[in-house]
Order: C-alpha cells, then structure tokens, then sequence
C-alpha cells in the first residue's frame, strides 16, 4: 500500500495531468477526489481553502494544492501536493514547446483547441454551484458574489480591493451578529 504521501502526490498529479482550463477548471477534479473519494478535507474546510487560495498571490490550482496538502500532512504534504499539480503541467509543456513549430499551423489541432473551450466553462462551473450550495447561498447573499462580479468585470475594479471589502465586510458582519 502506498504511503500517504505517495497518495497525495498521485491525487495531485492525475488532476494536473487531466485538467485543461488552469485552476479554476481543477477545482471540482480536486473537491471530488479530496472531499468526497479520499475524505481528506470536509467541505466546508475545503470551501474555506477556496477562498482563501484566491486571497493570495499565486496560481489558484498550486494554492489549492498546497493548502490541501498541509491540510493532511503540514509543511511536507504542502510540498508534495504542490509538486504533484506542478510537475505534469510543466512535462506536457516541456513536450509541447520542442514540437510545437511542427504543428502550430495544423488545422485540426487549432480545432481541437477551440472545441476544449465550452468544456472548460463548463468546468469553472461547477465549483461555482457546488460551493454555493455548501455554503448555503440563498436569494439574499447571492447579491454578494453577483456585486462582486460586476465591480470587477463590467466596472474594472481590482480584485484586490473587492477582497479587502469583503474581508473587512465579514469580520464587521461576523462582530455584529456575534452581539446578539
């Protein structure tokens, strides 16, 4: 039987290998295999892991990865975990760059590429609804997530101060309803 950190780079690595689309697309790979296969994280833990992987700098799927980590087995399973999501990607790329002159004009490779797309939106989906379930979003609290989306996308406000609002609006929410 393989040991566990054997298991966390093995789980980290099939997601790496198999997911097209970056983090957000490895989400619901990661959740599925952490949460509901292995029973690593619960859902809630792996929710709070979400948030704050988007609350750092850094590639969301290498933070996810390395909160995860920790998570089962501190400072080295972080490390194991990040190299697990890390080192597929990098081989495919190492791979594609020294033929990539050889195919960069085919037309049934450019298709390929192009026909990926709706799957990989639909892939940043799913986290989407699943942690709005896990999190019991309703009518009233999903103005927040929609306000958020619209400052940042149709208004231009950075992301960062959309965080900083919403931190400071969860610890002011979290004092006002801790008094009553």
């Amino acid at each position: 039987m393989m040991n566990v950190y054997g298991q966390i780079f093995g789980t980290f690595a099939k997601v790496g290998t198999f997911t097209i689309g970056g983090g957000y697309a490895m989400l619901p790979l990661i959740q599925k295999e952490v949460v509901e296969k292995k029973r690593w994280v619960s859902s809630d833990a792996f929710v709070d892991m979400i948030a704050l992987s988007q609350s750092v700098p850094g590639v969301m799927a290498v933070n996810i990865s390395i909160l995860t980590g920790y998570h089962i087995k501190g400072i080295r399973g972080s490390m194991v975990a990040a190299l697990g999501t890390i080192l597929p990607s990098f081989f495919l790329l190492l791979l594609i760059a020294m033929f990539f002159r050889n195919f960069q004009d085919n037309v049934y490779i450019a298709k390929m590429f192009k026909a990926i797309r709706p799957a990989v939106v639909a892939l940043i989906a799913v986290p989407v609804f699943t942690t709005a379930q896990t999190i019991g979003m309703n009518l009233k609290t999903v103005v927040i997530p929609v306000a958020s989306a619209l400052l940042i996308w149709y208004w231009g406000v950075s992301p960062v101060y959309v965080v900083l609002v919403a931190a400071i609006g969860g610890v002011v929410y979290g004092i006002a309803t801790s008094k009553t």
